[in-house]
């Protein structure tokens, strides 16, 4: 019988090591998981809200959801996903609270009890979010972090604002610019492995500086600030079709294409806010509120998290999610019903097809999640690493041969050191290519940078109705919520360069994603 630490009786030292630590990994998950729980009631109540909001039977009524239905997706849902890959990425206890403080006030939000109590403990979070950034700028600072850093601070003072008393629809442009700007800045990292010309890289922080100062603006002057947000999130948008590594993918199979459509479908959504925002000017309420709320964080971020969902949840939660191709149904159906909600119910006025295409949100949201849980249960029991063991080993211990043409699987060494980004022990090493992706197989490349944190959702995901409030004037489309959200994101900008004292890579192995931890292949990186 095998002591305490000593692994699968008979094994080789080297081993019995690595066994020990997949469980202390698979430890680190289950911890992580307990912070990410309050994000799914925080899902599930916000599209209860959302059918309120749609005047559509719902589970629960009670008066509160439809008040807090936005600000509880973005900073309740998407901000606890944010901040908990954030600080996953800097390692530090303390950092925990981040997406502690998010979650529980994001639960507080619907709860029986004063709405300052959960307004505050989002307060707190938000500051947090923004106090692990200034930590990834002081270890490596780069213009993909600052704009990430300028989301966080969008995110503070959405929620300052909200504390202070001001209605959710004044808050849109904050919220958004929170989301808009985490996700841009992991896409300006990824864009970064063409080498960008620096030029290029100065029109983008031009972009996401407007976009920030429009928000700002829109306090003072509603008019001035909405034009000048919606300008700014056209440049964004143009910029990021341009540059995008997605374009390129679209040709490709299985996870980059699915990634790199859900990609190019955001901007398209993300252009039609802006342009709504600089053509009609502020919106608070109506047909019109409707379509910019749900263009940006159904159409924009949601799209995002279903993209990089398969990359970045196994990174965090050291679960499998592989890709598979029932997982299109969801975006197809998120587009499709997009579409008759906003560009037939809001634009054009019949409220028969805004309802229906609303209620086909949230079934698309909930087969999204259904799905990947599904997905990532099955994966699970059929790795060897699930249950115990460890990929690249059969039940008796013995070694599985490498996949051909992979490189050698070399011991990666302890999983939550130094302060890294601790990674699956499953995701090291060889890592099969999705199907029809370019590269047969992925390589463990050291340990990443100090301070760079993994991407994340993307971003996020949001629910159905994320945004403030739904109503018409006079209807059930007048503000009274926000919008919700994922986002996610790479950090810092600049020459990919080592910190002082990362460990050489392995030689012949492929070097991992930028802004990632090591051996979390992202599909859109050329190998």
């Amino acid at each position: 019988m095998s002591g305490p630490g000593t692994g699968t009786p008979g094994a080789p030292a080297g081993e019995r090591a690595t066994e020990a630590r997949c469980k202390g990994s698979r430890g680190a998950g289950a911890r992580r998981a307990v912070l990410l729980l309050p994000a799914g009631p925080a899902l599930l109540l916000g599209l209860d809200a959302a059918l309120i909001l749609l005047e559509l039977p719902a589970p629960l009524t009670a008066e509160r959801l439809p008040e807090v239905h936005g600000v509880l997706l973005v900073l309740g849902f998407a901000g606890t996903l944010v901040a908990l890959e954030r600080a996953v990425a800097l390692g530090a206890r303390w950092a925990y609270l981040s997406p502690a403080c998010l979650g529980a006030g994001g639960l507080l939000l619907a709860a029986p009890v004063d709405l300052r109590a959960g307004r505050l403990l989002l307060v707190a979070g938000t500051a947090l979010l923004l106090v692990l950034y200034t930590r990834f700028w002081k270890r490596q600072p780069g213009a993909a972090l600052l704009v990430q850093g300028a989301g966080a601070v969008a995110a503070l003072g959405a929620a300052l604002l909200w504390l202070g008393g001001l209605d959710v629809p004044r808050l849109l442009p904050w919220l958004a610019a929170f989301l808009v700007l985490t996700i841009a800045g992991e896409r300006l990292e990824l864009a970064r492995v063409a080498l960008l010309a620096p030029r290029t890289e100065d029109g983008f922080l031009a972009a996401s500086g407007a976009v920030l100062a429009g928000a700002v603006v829109t306090l003072l002057w509603p008019g001035t600030g909405s034009a000048l947000l919606g300008l700014a999130l056209l440049a964004l948008v143009g910029w990021l079709t341009a540059h995008d590594v997605a374009r390129r993918m679209l040709r490709s199979a299985g996870l980059p294409r699915f990634s790199a459509a859900c990609l190019l479908a955001g901007y398209a959504w993300l252009g039609l806010a802006g342009a709504l925002w600089l053509v009609g000017g502020p919106v608070a309420e109506g047909p019109r509120y409707d379509a910019v709320v749900h263009a940006v964080f159904l159409g924009f971020v949601l799209s995002m998290i279903m993209a990089h969902a398969p990359v970045i949840l196994p990174a965090v939660l050291r679960r499998p999610l592989p890709y598979h191709r029932v997982l299109a149904g969801p975006a197809w159906l998120l587009h499709l019903s997009l579409a008759l909600r906003v560009l037939i119910g809001d634009l054009r006025g019949p409220e028969t097809a805004w309802r229906l295409g609303g209620a086909l949100n949230i079934t698309a949201v909930l087969l999204f999640v259904v799905l990947a849980a599904t997905l990532s249960v099955r994966a699970g029991r059929a790795r060897p690493g699930a249950a115990g063991g460890r990929e690249g080993t059969r039940p008796d211990g013995a070694a599985r041969p490498a996949p051909r043409g992979s490189a050698p699987v070399t011991d990666p060494g302890p999983a939550d050191g130094g302060g890294r980004p601790d990674v699956d022990e499953g995701s090291r090493g060889t890592v099969p290519a999705p199907d029809g992706a370019p590269g047969a197989a992925g390589t463990d490349a050291g340990p990443a940078p100090d301070g760079v944190p993994m991407a994340v959702p993307v971003g996020g995901g949001t629910g159905e109705e994320t945004g403030p409030g739904n109503h018409r004037a006079g209807d059930s489309r007048s503000p009274g919520t926000a919008p919700a959200r994922g986002a996610g994101t790479a950090a810092g900008s600049g020459p990919a360069r080592p910190a002082p004292g990362t460990p050489d890579p392995v030689p012949g192995a492929a070097p991992s994603t930028p802004g990632r931890a090591p051996g979390t292949e992202h599909p859109e990186v050329p190998r």
